[in-house]
């Protein structure tokens, strides 16, 4: 018996979220290996950049601030 996309979702979604987060990193690389070095890349100017900001003296927010405001925009 072949296995249909929606079993294979229902399957997926049932796993811990680190293991989705793997299973969808796997994924996306088998799409598209190159784009694996840009993407780091990006994240590797992202960071920089936000380095910068912070030594020339951004205000760090804290995540848990960050996540509450968001959920509570979700409601």
């Amino acid at each position: 018996m072949e296995l249909t996309l929606e079993d294979l979702e229902a399957a997926a979604l049932k796993l811990s979220v680190k293991a989705r987060a793997r299973l969808a990193q796997r994924l996306l690389r088998s799409i598209e290996p190159s784009a694996e070095s840009e993407i780091d890349r990006l994240w590797i100017e992202e960071a920089q950049r936000r380095h910068e900001e912070l030594v020339r003296g951004a205000q760090a927010i804290p995540a848990e601030q960050v996540f509450a405001k968001a959920r509570a925009r979700l409601k």
